[in-house]
């Protein structure tokens, strides 16, 4: 099996729980390259892999769900995070993409920490069925 093909085939088998913690390391990896690319004043790449990442930040916006009162807290961070990611494109800046990389990493290791409990109780203290 090719990498491309069990890539396709984890995307396609992930629970709704593990797709998001592959946007948020996804975000996280584009972040990384568009800081490098500003390092080597690789404007294009800086250019297009913020704008990636601020596709995710967006998908993560729509995708949630409006029934739980957490989102009315969580939206303005991701509305933030945007917003940042924006500024830092218009203005090459490192530590503004230090920062949003920071609070993606805070709600990717919370979202592991949620689906790490939700299989305890799924599965029993074990986790491992």
């Amino acid at each position: 099996m090719s990498i491309q093909a069990y890539q396709n085939n984890s995307v396609e088998t992930a629970s709704p729980g593990e797709l998001t913690m592959m946007l948020y390391n996804g975000c996280i990896k584009f972040i990384k390259i568009a800081r490098k690319a500003i390092e080597n004043k690789e404007i294009e790449k800086k250019n297009t892999n913020i704008q990636k990442a601020q596709k995710i930040i967006q998908e993560l916006m729509v995708t949630m769900d409006q029934q739980y009162a957490v989102t009315q807290e969580i939206m303005p961070l991701y509305d933030y995070m945007n917003r940042r990611l924006l500024d830092a494109n218009t203005k090459n800046d490192v530590e503004i993409l230090d920062e949003v990389q920071g609070l993606v990493e805070e709600f990717r290791d919370t979202w592991k920490q949620v689906i790490l409990e939700s299989r305890k109780m799924q599965y029993g203290q074990g986790g491992n069925a």
